[in-house]
């Protein structure tokens, strides 16, 4: 594991739902959770190994490494942003209503 005492303790039951969410997101790159979380990938990658079965985990460390928008250096140049311009807040992650 990478984690440290002091970021295992700092996590709570929803960061880490959020996390596994975000990890799950094909659009989410590792660095919006570093940014939100301040977790590097291998720490993304063990907790996701700690948190879910491991045929869940190697189906998503599967999709991960097949998935050109979870590494920003991979991604399409236009692609510059975190979340989808239609989102009010990255923690909530609802979709405006529209009018």
């Amino acid at each position: 594991m990478v984690f440290t005492k002091q970021e295992k303790s700092r996590l709570s039951e929803i960061d880490t739902d959020r996390i596994i969410e975000m990890a799950w997101e094909d659009r989410t790159p590792f660095d919006a959770i570093k940014f939100q979380f301040n977790l590097s990938e291998a720490d993304v990658k063990a907790l996701m190994k700690k948190e879910l079965k491991f045929s869940s985990y190697k189906l998503w460390r599967e999709r991960v490494e097949n998935c050109k928008t979870k590494h920003l250096a991979k991604r399409v140049d236009g692609i510059d942003r975190f979340k989808c311009n239609l989102q009010r807040a990255i923690s909530n992650n609802k979709i405006s209503k529209r009018r």
